[in-house]
């Protein structure tokens, strides 16, 4: 029996942190979600001081980070990108004003890799989530 108990230690303590990890990941990206749309609505669409793209996806990046609260399992990017630009100029563009938000997720498991006698787990560098939330730059509230 102590045999049996200690084979089947390990891969229990492993499901175990997979599970909790995986429920980690879950809730983080359930309120990225919810506070990306926010943070991009209430700072994207007219940041403070100069009106840019860079600034608009720092103040939103920033938002996102600070309401998020997860400084050590996971990091937030933010891109803008104009949605008529690519387009050719013969096509008709509704309004031409349209930016997109692309804000991305990275979470970074714990622990990273777990060393016991006989087992070594290395967990994956991260996992990502991405939304895209297209706005209208001078309509603020405005979501495509």
């Amino acid at each position: 029996m102590t045999v049996e108990l200690a084979v089947l230690i390990p891969p229990a303590i492993i499901v175990a942190l997979i599970v909790f990890n995986l429920m980690g990941f879950i809730d983080a990206c359930a309120a990225f979600d919810r506070l990306s749309l926010d943070a991009v609505v209430a700072h994207g669409v007219a940041p403070s001081g100069t009106q840019t793209e860079a600034t608009g996806a720092s103040e939103v990046q920033a938002a996102i980070a600070s309401a998020l609260g997860r400084e050590g399992t996971c990091e937030v990017s933010v891109s803008v990108e104009d949605v008529g630009s690519g387009e050719s100029s013969s096509a008709f563009v509704v309004s031409p004003l349209l930016r997109r938000f692309v804000c991305r997720l990275t979470y970074k498991p714990w622990p990273s890799s777990v060393r016991m006698p006989g087992i070594t787990l290395d967990a994956p560098l991260a996992l990502s989530h991405e939304r895209s939330i297209v706005v209208d730059r001078y309509r603020p509230g405005v979501v495509v």
